[in-house]
C-alpha cells in the first residue's frame, strides 16, 4: 500500500499543480491548448524520472555543500536530452513551448523533488514519485490546455487534425494570459471549495 500511496498522491493529494501550487510559470504559460499541455507534461514527466533515479543512485557520493549545482546538472542533462528528443521528433511542439522546455531545468517542481525526496530515499521509491508527479502534473496542464482551447477556440486540435469541434462562439480571451489565470483560479477555487466542504464539521 506504501508504494501505491506513494505513486498516487503526486497525481491526487499533493498534484503539484491543484493542491502544492507549484509550476505555475509554464502551467500558466504553454496551456493554450491540450496538446501543448501534453508536450510540457509529458517532458516533466521524463526529466523528473530519470532525474529523480539518478539523484538517488548517486546521493552518497555527493558532498552536502554542493548538491544543489550537482543536482541541477543532472537535472538539465536530461533537460538537454528531451529538448533534442522533441525538436526531432516532434519539431512543431517543440516550437510552441520555446523557451518553457529548457526552463524545465529550474522548474520548481523538479528540484523540489530531487532535493527533498530523492537524496534521501531509495531508487525505487525515487523512480515513484518521480512518475506520480510528473503523470499529476501533465493531468493538471491537460485539464487547463483542455479546457482554455475548447472556450478559446471551439474545438481540439491533435498534430494538426481537428477531433473535437463544438458550434459556439469562441472566448478568445481564454487563449490569452488572462483566460490562464482565470481558468486556474476558477478550479482551485473550486478544489478548495470541496475540500473544505468535506472537512469534519463542516
Amino acid at each position: 500500500m506504501k508504494k501505491l500511496q506513494l505513486f498516487t498522491q503526486g497525481i491526487f493529494s499533493k498534484n503539484p499543480v491543484f493542491f502544492l501550487v507549484l509550476g505555475l510559470c509554464p502551467t500558466l504559460a504553454v496551456t493554450t491548448s491540450l496538446e501543448n499541455g501534453i508536450g510540457m507534461g509529458l517532458s516533466a514527466l521524463f526529466v523528473l524520472t530519470f532525474s529523480n533515479a539518478f539523484i538517488s543512485i548517486i546521493k552518497g557520493y555527493i558532498p552536502e555543500k554542493i548538491r544543489i549545482p550537482i543536482q541541477i546538472v543532472i537535472i538539465a542533462t536530461f533537460v538537454t536530452i528531451i529538448s533534442m528528443l522533441m525538436e526531432a521528433y516532434f519539431p512543431d511542439i517543440f516550437r510552441r513551448l520555446g523557451i518553457y522546455v529548457p526552463l524545465i531545468v529550474v522548474n520548481c517542481i523538479i528540484l523540489a523533488r530531487a532535493d527533498s525526496f530523492a537524496r534521501k530515499n531509495p531508487v525505487n521509491d525515487s523512480i515513484l514519485d518521480g512518475i506520480g508527479m510528473g503523470i499529476g502534473f501533465t493531468l493538471a496542464l491537460m485539464v487547463i490546455g483542455m479546457i482554455r482551447e475548447i472556450l478559446g477556440t471551439a474545438q481540439i486540435a491533435i498534430l494538426g487534425s481537428t477531433i473535437i469541434s463544438l458550434p459556439f462562439e469562441k472566448m478568445m480571451i481564454m487563449i490569452l494570459p488572462p483566460g490562464a489565470l482565470l481558468t486556474i483560479g476558477l478550479i482551485l477555487a473550486g478544489i478548495n471549495y470541496f475540500k473544505i466542504r468535506g472537512e469534519p464539521g463542516e
